[in-house]
């Protein structure tokens, strides 16, 4: 008989983990905002030290992604997750263009974070809001393109509302023009979104199984797609 091997709920951590994260510092989606987000990463004595106060200014996928690292160094402190330094080191960000390597596809344009939750097994993608829960990572589509001239956010779900009868999305990000902190947009104004949900992060041990490049997500800075392709290539 195959084992069954059972999903598990780290999302309460994801929360924990954001709301350690500093407020403010403005938005910016520039080289600095790259650098300095390199800067606040790196390895220690065998620890994942993450910085986020040095990746100031930031954009959404830098603040969404350190996020991401602060839960999986978090697991590791309270023994809830056995990962070895080369998958650490995999980890790190070294300006790994779209699509390239781990940070390379969390970053690129399209579903990224679904892209590498798809490839790695790090847990299941789905786009019913019925279905979310705060804690879920969260790729917002604008508009109905993807690629070339999509406009998207990463970003943490946090939940719906209703405010003068308008359902709300609530969600963390670095934010125009603030910086790191939460936010409310009408659902209305959401045309598409993507959730992924953290439940198997061991199977980052398996990070050399990983193509170094997808090339799908490698074109989308010069390639429109579709939503269609989006949940196809995520298996949603």
């Amino acid at each position: 008989m195959a084992t069954v091997v059972r999903a598990s709920d780290y999302n309460s951590q994801v929360l924990t983990q954001m709301r350690e994260m500093p407020h403010g510092g403005n938005y910016a989606a520039s080289r600095l905002a790259t650098l300095r987000l390199e800067s606040a990463t790196h390895i220690e004595c065998g620890k994942f030290c993450i910085l986020p106060d040095a990746a100031s200014p930031s954009y959404c996928s830098g603040a969404t992604y350190l996020v991401f690292l602060k839960t999986i160094e978090a697991l590791r402190s309270h023994g809830k997750l056995d990962l070895g330094s080369p998958a650490l080191s995999a980890l790190l960000i070294h300006g790994q263009p779209d699509g390239e390597g781990i940070w390379g596809r969390w970053n690129a344009n399209g579903p990224g974070t679904a892209r590498l939750f798809h490839e790695m097994g790090l847990g299941r993608n789905f786009d019913d809001f019925n279905q979310a829960r705060p804690g879920d990572f969260m790729k917002i589509f604008w508009s109905s393109e993807v690629g070339r001239l999509e406009h998207g956010h990463s970003v943490i779900y946090l939940g719906r509302e209703t405010v003068g009868g308008v359902e709300q999305i609530r969600f963390w990000s670095s934010n125009i023009p603030s910086g790191y902190g939460e936010k409310s947009v009408p659902r209305s104004r959401i045309a598409y979104a993507i959730f992924s949900r953290l439940e198997y992060p061991e199977l980052l041990n398996k990070f050399d199984a990983l193509p170094p490049k997808d090339p799908w997500l490698a074109g989308l800075t010069t390639v429109r797609s579709s939503i269609r392709e989006a949940r196809t290539k995520t298996g949603i």
